[in-house]
């Protein structure tokens, strides 16, 4: 037990570095978990514990690694959604602008959009997002902008620049919906989708159609694990009735 322990903490020390490297910060996008979870395994294997000890943390491991399997095959599945499918709208969910600009993130939510666009021209686009500490401008209008640089139609775009999370971004673009008619398209990262699709339902939204957009391979892991976190939040706050 103490190998493990020793070799995850490791693992996960690399991995801090990997993603420091490659960000050039301290503390980018849920970075810190990797540092605080290995040095954690790495002190739990060094300590002087007894046997019995070990014996209860090796239970409480396999527990956790159970429940985190279990979840993550979730996730997973969702991000493996089988063949496209035509929507009548899609809404395209925001994420972190920096000043004016566009992040990764959201920068392949919005190059996805135009893929399927391209394949059906006919669609109208929700982008959704409001403005956060350090965005000069709404996430909405930076979002519609790239759009429209890039061909989009403004009769086809539709701007919700008032939601901070994803539960608002699909509540507050419920407003441009027809109803219940409607087949809606969720455009976010493929890691997202499971959580975005499982919001959206607690919503009342249905006839979903998922559309994955890809995410920095770098950093897939590290959102793989943050959703793991998420997707039980939005879990218990459904069993606590929202």
């Amino acid at each position: 037990m103490k190998l493990y322990f020793l070799i995850v903490g490791v693992l996960c020390l690399i991995y801090y570095v990997i993603l420091v490297c490659y960000s050039r910060k301290l503390r980018s996008t849920f970075a810190v978990f990797w540092l605080l979870f290995g040095g954690a395994h790495l002190i739990a294997g060094c300590a002087p514990l007894t046997a019995y000890m070990y014996t209860i943390l090796m239970w409480i491991c396999a527990i956790c690694w159970i429940i985190f399997l279990f979840v993550e095959s979730r996730i997973i599945a969702a991000l493996f959604s089988p063949g496209e499918k035509e929507a009548d709208v899609l809404i395209v969910l925001g994420a972190q602008v920096r000043g004016t600009r566009i992040t990764d993130s959201l920068k392949r939510r919005l190059d996805r959009t135009l893929v399927y666009l391209k394949r059906y021209p006919d669609v109208k686009v929700i982008v959704s997002g409001g403005q956060g500490p350090g965005e000069d401008v709404a996430e909405a209008d930076a979002m519609a902008e790239y759009l429209l640089k890039n061909g989009v139609s403004p009769k086809a775009l539709f701007r919700e620049d008032q939601s901070v999370s994803t539960r608002e971004n699909l509540r507050f673009s419920r407003k441009y919906l027809d109803g219940g008619r409607d087949r809606i398209g969720i455009v976010t990262n493929g890691f997202h989708i499971y959580r975005a699709l499982t919001i959206a339902k607690q919503e009342g939204l249905c006839n979903l159609i998922p559309v994955p957009a890809s995410s920095n391979p770098v950093f897939q892991v590290n959102y793989l694990v943050r959703e793991f976190f998420a997707v039980l939040y939005v879990w218990m706050k459904k069993g606590a009735g929202r």
